[in-house]
């Protein structure tokens, strides 16, 4: 792993072969059953330490989807603000934050952060590993990728992948204009961090390229990722009947120097070609036995294809790790509200919280490495 973090919990190092097993995902579960990530602010008192998570939200123009994007926005702060926690709802404890908080001085690297579908549809779901990178002196941007959670949920938009790393273009623009961070941004260091679907987009953004033909064919029989596609089926989602052109392009942004996937979905649908042509180094990470890990988000292969990837395997975890702490009695919750993936339900012999403080360090020491030339 870039950073050379040890692998302490089942952590399986540049790990390239695998088993096959029938593809399930588990975060990318019945969306239609999903109740939206919140925004909880509450008054509280101001941290003791010197060192915090500041928060604040923005918006960014998306010309593409001729919308605003809803931005949530994770930087290196002093006391002060207001205590929040973000990504709380009836299953997910919430993490903490200063809104409001002054910023540090200087000038930080950005991390560019794209959430998955489901009930991790959401910016603030990934306060989690948000939280820690802001304190670390990153400014962490994420925009909602419309159409993945809430009421605003849609099989559709969330199947049009390509929008998703233009999202994550659009919120770049906004921060480097945005007069409160602009002077605090270190311009040539910038990176993205992609979580499930988000790693998909992260890919995307430096360079990997969809084979139009395979994502045409997705959902052609539901067995490569069950949950996803009986929704797209449900919803009369034709993904055959998307534009190719577009499904095909190349998003790369070339302000991006570094890119780390975890657990990237779907990750068996790029070009292989475009793959090869990636300069930038690349960190990717699967979660679970490598036996075990579904074949749509097994990224082995792709990590061999880039010239400058590494490729860590965490064997503790599965896909549902990236969900932030369950609250108690979540899973049983979650059957009553319909939902059959087990959203609580971590590798064997993990902890969610053991995983989550493997996954910050990794993912601390990867972009220190990258952004900062640390390590």
């Amino acid at each position: 792993m870039a950073g050379g973090v040890p692998c302490t919990i089942g952590c399986a190092k540049t790990t390239y072969a695998a088993t096959r097993r029938s593809p399930s995902m588990t975060s990318l579960t019945r969306l239609a059953a999903c109740a939206a990530m919140v925004f909880i602010a509450s008054k509280g008192q101001i941290h003791a330490a010197s060192d915090v998570s500041g928060v604040e939200r923005l918006t960014a123009r998306s010309e593409e989807r001729e919308a605003a994007l809803d931005l949530a926005v994770w930087y290196p702060a002093t006391t002060g603000g207001e205590s929040v926690s973000l990504g709380q709802n009836i299953f997910f404890e919430g993490s903490p934050a200063q809104q409001g908080a002054p910023i540090r001085d200087g000038t930080f690297p950005v991390v560019l952060l794209s959430h998955g579908a489901g009930l991790a549809g959401r910016a603030e779901a990934m306060s989690w590993i948000a939280a820690p990178l802001a304190q670390d002196g990153f400014i962490v941007v994420a925009p909602t990728h419309p159409g993945n959670t809430g009421p605003d949920r849609s099989a559709e938009q969330t199947m049009k992948l390509w929008l998703r790393p233009s999202d994550l273009s659009a919120a770049l623009d906004a921060i480097e204009a945005d007069p409160t961070f602009q002077p605090h941004i270190a311009q040539d260091r910038v990176g993205v961090l992609g979580l499930s679907m988000g790693g998909n987009s992260a890919l995307s953004l430096i360079g990997a390229r969809l084979d139009p033909e395979l994502f045409a064919s997705y959902c052609d029989t539901g067995a490569r990722n069950v949950s996803l596609c009986s929704w797209v089926s449900q919803s009369g989602v034709d993904l055959h009947a998307m534009d190719k052109t577009l499904a095909g392009r190349d998003n790369r942004d070339p302000r991006v120097t570094f890119a780390m996937a975890i657990d990237p979905a779907p990750a068996d649908i790029f070009d292989m070609a475009s793959l090869a042509e990636i300069t930038v180094p690349v960190s990717i990470v699967n979660l679970g036995a490598p036996s075990e890990i579904p074949e749509t988000v097994r990224a082995s292969g792709i990590a061999r294809a880039m010239p400058r990837a590494e490729y860590d395997v965490i064997e503790a975890a599965s896909h549902a790790s990236m969900f932030p702490e369950c609250k108690p009695n979540a899973a049983e919750i979650a059957l009553e509200e319909g939902i059959e993936d087990p959203i609580c339900t971590d590798g064997k012999g993990g902890s969610r919280a053991a995983i989550h403080k493997q996954l910050i360090e990794m993912t601390i020491a990867a972009f220190r490495k990258a952004l900062r030339g640390e390590g």
